[in-house]
């Protein structure tokens, strides 16, 4: 049975990470959600985590990869919202 009230990712080496407990040093996750929403993740054991979005507009954060710590703490995310006409 899965616990619903953890938030368990999956990265794209293949690890899991427990982003529960973990403290958010970075987001934007405005809808409708699109390339422009991320999160950056430190979680209590050290790890650095950054969450984003492939394009899909009804999931907030869609990809994790985990990045060290300088890129953590100095992130700048590529895009901007995009708003429709």
């Amino acid at each position: 049975m899965t616990d619903k009230n953890k938030f368990i990712v999956k990265t794209t080496d293949g690890r899991q990470a427990d982003l529960t407990q973990a403290t958010t040093l970075k987001s934007n996750n405005l809808y409708p959600f699109g390339r422009h929403n991320y999160s950056i993740y430190e979680t209590p054991e050290g790890l650095f985590v950054k969450g984003f979005n492939k394009g899909e507009r009804e999931i907030m954060l869609t990809w994790f990869e985990v990045i060290d710590e300088t890129t953590a703490r100095n992130y700048k995310h590529d895009y901007v919202r995009e708003d429709e006409e």
